[in-house]
């Protein structure tokens, strides 16, 4: 069978798997139809299968009906060994004669859906269903006036409340704080706007997909309402997708999204509306809800949603939750505090692999939300967040035991152990701890000392609200039993073992817990004072379960009681305390909430038990590429802030001598932050764009001032941390930029940088425009010359030192190729790079 064939019989499938019809059914009359009008007789069909080559008539493309039998979708089918895209004109010419606006290319393995009003083709790995093509239909794009929309601080508000300024309690200034609590009004922080402004820029661009980089606690959810209100709104979207990987999450955006916007939209959460979701214009679910039994596919079509917002998106494109992802049509955001880059100074021709770009092609968090070799739509840093108020440094707690000293030291902890062959010498590392060292009198430490130094709640007087992070979940059922035991003595009666719960993927309701703690109900609530609310359980003992994405603002402690090596999770962690809090607001009495007056956080402490914090401070390497998560990772949840649900096997030392807290220090980190702040979020591009000397040489054109006012007073300072190196590699271009590239870029007067071969290319016409070779034929030999000589030192060396026998094993230019080069043109060509060009910008 040909290839064409083969490509047919696979799209009827397709189109049958959709619910699309090639004959009257009991269902509905035949909605499929062939181009032209050509009819396909049963008797052909049965006689032919479904290849449709054979039939009398030949074979022509598709015309999909809708119910009315009206055109609806022209699919243009080609041969398998053809790119879909290669019909693009003749499906755009045929669509437009019969008064559509949708086309389907496909060669039977690779599809692509083409709103002709929107845009471009768009991968799919399913052909969409008759009446979800209908429904997407109704949704008429206008970029324009999303573009236009304007964003204002009430942008949210005047959903919740569209009279807000009418109301007597708002007019009055001593009265509004009161009005605006009681109404639960949120009002857009000016970061947030300037967010929302970037994407109506980037749609401006023609741009369909955004990335928004931003740290914990700076209101993603809040953005993200006003986005989809945006699209909703302007009519660029009828309904909105909100994807999460945790229940708790979906739990929390579903009350944000109803809090924000139901007075407009209505929002359901998938699972608990299976049936009328397509009723509400935002339906919020969990990726594993989709995944399972692959329901995406099965229940869903890829134009049903127009826009697709996936929350903590470094991980939503891992596995196979990138399925998910990518399957459905539409604009597309991201959310993330920490984005994967994990093409940053990857140079693929230096691994064996090939699958390894592939891979890391579709899980860089940039690429895939089309910010590639360039900053996200928006960022916005924990240092931004501190230094406006909006969020909170830690103060560190470094604690270190004699244990621990010795396990972080570079000789590690040396101990004699018995083996069948004798007494033998064995050294443990921070690695080894709770996994083949094991210490009792260690643990207690730990949490002796986090217990005598934690910050107490400001209303109860009791222990502050705390999550530690354990190494493993036998690890964090042992803390919780040591912690539990500890509160017994300082709190005689008070807990009966509810002060700390282990919160594991192994617990019961885990998921659950999560949620209640959040809530202030973990264990019940209100245990010192009846009118206060705050969660009887004080800490949760978990692994990796609230990590990325949990919002709990009245966090008061953070305990590192393992090491951490991954700059991801100890940011995600850091994170889970930034947020701001009043506690007054959960005091039900008037004369307590009184007495107490305002009582915020300012101020939350990270015990660091294994020198995390020192460790991201001098001794990470920022630079290296980042290692591939391993698949069976990808599967399973493990290294993403999800417990994998395997237990430790206890094989290794178990110390038991008694073990002393050997130094302890307390460090506020100021408006600088950490290293780990400045060096993962760099602004390069809003500094020099801001920078009022620059603005006015760039417009004058004075760009040697401005490299040097650069270099001297921007460039390798301790507040940001910028260097010309970093940029380079943050740029993922496969040549050296200057500076003033970079700064052009900056400004807008180059929208993307040129690559090397680009550069090569340019290069190559001028020398071609300048030596007017006579003979056409030598023109591609001369170019591979020219371009082997630039980038090659190892040719060029060869060159010109007379050595050409060893053009004979040179990968790069044959001998075959030097030969090719007309005598003359030999000298000509090198003579002419060493006058007229510049080498560095190639290396």
């Amino acid at each position: 069978m040909n290839k064409e064939a083969k490509a047919r019989i696979k799209i009827n499938k397709l189109l049958e798997e959709a619910g699309w019809r090639f004959f009257d059914s009991e269902v509905g009359p035949a909605n499929i139809q062939l181009e032209l009008h050509t009819k396909i007789t049963q008797k052909e069909f049965d006689a032919f299968g479904e290849d449709f080559e054979m039939t009398k008539h030949g074979f022509l493309d598709f015309l999909l009906l809708d119910e009315r039998g009206y055109p609806l979708i022209v699919l243009e089918a080609k041969s398998e060994d053809k790119n879909p895209l290669s019909a693009k004109e003749q499906a755009r010419k045929y669509a437009k004669s019969q008064n559509c606006r949708f086309v389907i290319l496909s060669n039977g393995n690779l599809h692509y859906f083409w709103d002709l009003e929107r845009g471009n083709p768009y991968v799919i790995t399913q052909f969409p269903k008759p009446w979800s093509v209908r429904g997407y239909q109704t949704t008429r794009p206008n970029p324009g006036k999303l573009i236009a929309e304007s964003i204002s601080v009430d942008y949210i508000t005047l959903t919740q409340y569209p009279t807000y300024k009418e109301e007597a309690a708002w007019k009055s200034e001593k009265e509004r704080p009161a009005f605006i609590e009681k109404n639960s009004l949120r009002f857009l922080r000016e970061y947030q706007i300037r967010a929302i402004q970037a994407l109506q820029k980037s749609v401006k661009e023609g741009n369909d997909r955004f990335l928004f980089e931003m740290a914990t606690g700076t209101g993603k959810t809040l953005i993200a309402a006003a986005v989809i209100k945006l699209f909703l709104k302007t009519g660029n979207a009828k309904r909105v997708l909100f994807l999460v990987d945790r229940l708790e999450l979906e739990d929390q955006a579903n009350k944000r999204f109803v809090q924000f916007l139901k007075n407009d939209f209505k929002t359901v959460v998938y699972k608990e509306k299976r049936e009328d979701w397509r009723k509400a214009e935002i339906v919020v679910t969990t990726v594993q809800s989709l995944l399972f039994n692959n329901k995406y596919k099965k229940l869903f079509s890829p134009t049903d949603f127009d826009l697709i917002i996936s929350d903590e998106a470094h991980r939503s494109i891992g596995g196979n939750a990138r399925a998910v992802f990518e399957y459905f049509i539409g604009y597309k955001l991201g959310l993330t505090a920490t984005p994967k880059d994990y093409l940053k100074k990857f140079n693929h021709s230096n691994v064996r692999d090939p699958r390894e770009l592939e891979r890391r092609t579709l899980l860089d968090t940039y690429r895939t939300f089309g910010c590639e070799g360039g900053p996200p739509t928006f960022r916005y840093s924990l240092l931004d967040g501190v230094r406006e108020g909006f969020l909170i440094n830690p103060l560190v707690v470094d604690a270190r035991t004699d244990v621990t000293t010795q396990l972080l030291a570079d000789e590690g902890y040396s101990v004699i152990v018995d083996t069948e062959e004798g007494q033998q010498e064995d050294t443990f590392f921070q690695r080894s701890f709770e996994k083949k060292f094991f210490s009792e009198p260690t643990n207690y430490t730990f949490c002796k000392t986090f217990l005598e130094k934690a910050l107490r709640d400001p209303v109860s007087g009791e222990i502050g609200k705390s999550i530690v992070f354990a190494v493993s979940q036998h690890h964090a059922a042992k803390l919780t039993q040591i912690l539990n035991e500890l509160a017994d003595q300082i709190f005689p009666g008070k807990y009966q073992s509810d002060f700390a719960m282990q919160v594991t993927s192994q617990v019961q309701d885990a998921q659950q817990f999560t949620i209640n703690f959040s809530n202030n109900n973990l264990g019940g609530s209100a245990n010192f004072i009846s009118t206060y609310k705050t969660s009887k359980t004080r800490v949760c003992v978990t692994v990796g379960m609230m990590t990325t994405g949990y919002d709990c603002e009245d966090i008061l402690n953070l305990c590192l009681m393992r090491p951490i090596f991954s700059p991801t999770d100890f940011i995600q962690i850091k994170g889970r305390g930034t947020r701001t809090y009043e506690f007054t607001k959960d005091i039900f009495d008037a004369e307590l909430k009184s007495r107490f007056g305002k009582t915020p956080k300012t101020r939350y402490k990270l015990f660091d038990f294994f020198a995390n914090c020192e460790y991201f401070e001098e001794k990470y390497n920022y630079d290296e590429i980042l290692k591939l998560p391993r698949r069976s990772e990808m599967r399973s949840g493990s290294g993403s802030g999800v417990d994998t649900g395997t237990t430790v096997i206890i094989e290794g030392y178990e110390r038991f001598d008694p073990d002393m807290l050997k130094s302890i220090q307390e460090q506020q980190i100021g408006l600088d932050g950490m290293k780990i702040d400045r060096m993962f979020f760099e602004k390069f591009e809003e500094r020099v764009k801001d920078d009022e000397f620059i603005k006015t040489n760039v417009q004058a054109g004075n760009w040697e001032r401005i490299i040097e006012y650069v270099s001297t007073h921007i460039l390798d300072k301790p507040e940001e941390f910028f260097t010309l190196d970093k940029l380079r590699r943050a740029a993922g271009i496969d040549r050296r930029l200057s500076l003033r590239e970079i700064i052009e870029k900056a400004y807008g007067f180059i929208q993307q940088f040129k690559s090397r071969d680009d550069l090569l290319e340019e290069e190559f016409e001028k020398f071609i425009a300048d030596t007017k070779p006579e003979k056409p034929d030598i023109i591609m030999p001369l170019k591979y010359f020219f371009k082997a000589y630039i980038t090659d030192h190892q040719v060029r060396d060869i060159i010109e030192n007379k050595r050409l026998t060893e053009l004979n094993t040179n990968p790069t230019f044959t001998m075959q190729d030097f030969r090719a080069v007309p005598p003359a043109w030999r000298t000509r060509v090198p003579e002419y790079i060493k006058d007229y060009v510049s080498l560095n910008q190639f290396m």
